[in-house]
């Protein structure tokens, strides 16, 4: 009398799912983490993270497939059960991609960019959805966009030490989930206002004209938190006012890691280029911008003063 199969355990389903992604196998992949799934929900043991990262690998598949439509409804139950899984949101923002749904993706690879600068498949997402939207809704677009939500900073530190613990799960495409490694350390909550602080002395200092000691006061705030935006185009300002050109773009480098996009960092390396006589570095930063931005009248005419001094 032949032996009754043993009923495999979701782990193992969940195991050899990801083997099936890893060679392709996406349909077989989405079969066996839906197999996964059920055998979690009848365990005493059910853990709401384990039945997340599930719904995020069967995403992952349908994703691959080309069924975004299923591809988001999984990632709604993932985030559910595991909120601000950045899987979850990339595939999220890809599947709304896809389905031309811009305005849902930009939050979502903004989501994802709080949680970690270093994304570049957020940041190169949010480029991607600034144009497309711009070219729909023009130069307004930002007020139709639904409202992007607000990582804390306990649920970014939660989510760093879940990412070092986390066993390798199935990538949607390297394109996707491409991560460059940052070693900035979370900031606490301390640093953060007095970074804050460190940052409005060094507002007030270049309204003053007082530039050297405004870059003192920027690179005190960077020390405690290396993470904000804005503190590294206020000091590339400063260098651009005291002549140091090659610091000013340093720090618009590590801006537009943290938004690939962003206006002011493009400009103002732009400007730096300009005057280190490297034109085509200008231009290639203008029309980065301008591709965002068309008919931003600075950028037009230092794009015209660059070609003229070929």
């Amino acid at each position: 009398m032949p032996q009754k199969q043993r009923t495999k355990s979701w782990t193992e389903l969940k195991q050899a799912g990801n083997e099936c992604f890893k060679t392709g196998q996406y349909g077989e992949a989405t079969n066996l983490y839906s197999q996964a799934i059920k055998e979690l929900e009848k365990s005493n043991k059910k853990n709401p993270e384990d039945l997340g990262i599930l719904h995020s690998n069967r995403a992952a598949s349908y994703l691959k497939e080309g069924n975004c439509g299923e591809c988001v409804k999984d990632c709604n139950t993932s985030l559910e059960f595991f909120p601000f899984n950045v899987k979850s949101l990339l595939r999220r923002a890809a599947a709304y991609e896809a389905l031309e749904r811009y305005r849902l993706a930009y939050v979502d690879y903004k989501t994802a960019l709080q949680i970690d600068c270093s994304i570049a498949a957020a940041s190169d997402g949010t480029n991607r959805m600034t144009k497309a939207l711009t070219e729909a809704d023009g130069p307004s677009w930002r007020e139709k966009l639904p409202p992007v939500p607000t990582v804390s900073l306990s649920d970014r530190e939660k989510l760093s030490q879940k990412s070092t613990a986390t066993a390798a799960q199935p990538t949607a495409a390297p394109k996707q989930n491409g991560t460059r490694q940052t070693n900035k350390p979370v900031p606490s909550d301390k640093d953060l206002k007095k970074a804050q602080t460190l940052k409005e002395e060094g507002n007030a200092l270049v309204k003053k004209g007082e530039h050297k000691k405004a870059i003192e006061k920027y690179s005190q705030s960077l020390k405690l938190n290396p993470t904000e935006l804005t503190t590294y185009t206020n000091r590339a300002l400063c260098y651009l006012s005291v002549k140091q050109y090659r610091d000013a773009v340093r720090d618009c480098n590590e801006a537009l890691l943290i938004d690939s996009s962003n206006i002011k960092a493009l400009y103002r390396r732009a400007q730096a280029h300009l005057e280190l006589k490297d034109i085509k570095g200008c231009e290639d930063d203008l029309s980065t911008l301008l591709r965002v931005e068309p008919k931003n009248v600075a950028a037009l005419k230092m794009l015209q003063d660059a070609r003229n001094q070929k």
